[in-house]
């Protein structure tokens, strides 16, 4: 297996962008952002399916928010939008789970995004599975009620303006995962819960919630 499929092994970085979705957006009240609001999440935070995603002890409110996941393909360094798909080796489904309870004044959003099993992650998806990022389907269902649903044509940045904007800042290395962002239907998720979501027509993921 090569270590672009291997990625949740051999990735060096996870970058999100928040407020990504216009429903988000909407959703939550605030203005659209002028340029990405970029955050990291530490590779240590992946697993992958027949793994629990653990809620830590004394967190209050972790949401759960489906993502579609750009795994980089190419290492670069300030590509243009124009050349940017270019360097995109495959993608992947993602929960970017976040504990709000963390995202708090004089509290640690690395800790909120960056928790153990805070990001899980489906397989690893060819790009040709995916011919147009720009337009998928994407869906969420926690114990069978539907949550999300949404289509990446309606991202705020689309995914070359995401890659351009974050390789004028960071090197992107073979491996590396961005999260393009999460729509609007995000809620907190508690144990025993079992969060199924997927890309429509692509892949299914489903993840079981504990607790510490």
């Amino acid at each position: 297996m090569s270590s672009l499929e291997n990625f949740v092994q051999y990735g060096r970085k996870v970058i999100g962008a928040g407020a990504n979705y216009h429903s988000f957006v909407k959703y939550t009240g605030r203005s659209l952002p002028t340029e990405p609001e970029i955050f990291l999440k530490a590779p240590s935070a992946y697993i992958t399916e027949g793994n629990k995603i653990v809620i830590p002890k004394g967190f209050t409110n972790v949401n759960e928010e489906i993502e579609l996941g750009v795994i980089i393909g190419k290492k670069c360094k300030h590509v243009s939008e124009a050349e940017a798909m270019n360097y995109v080796g495959g993608y992947c489904t993602v929960l970017d789970m976040a504990a709000i309870c963390q995202i708090k004044p004089n509290k640690s959003w690395a800790i909120a995004k960056a928790f153990d099993t805070a990001c899980p992650v489906s397989k690893f998806i060819p790009k040709e599975k995916i011919p147009d990022p720009n337009n998928v389907d994407l869906w969420l269902n926690v114990n069978g009620e539907q949550w999300q649903k949404d289509n990446t044509k309606n991202l705020v940045f689309n995914v070359p303006q995401l890659i351009s904007y974050i390789s004028k800042y960071f090197t992107l290395e073979v491996g590396d995962l961005i999260l393009i962002g999460t729509p609007a239907g995000v809620g907190a998720v508690k144990k025993d819960d079992v969060i199924e979501a997927g890309l429509k027509g692509i892949v299914t993921i489903k993840f079981e919630v504990d607790e510490e």
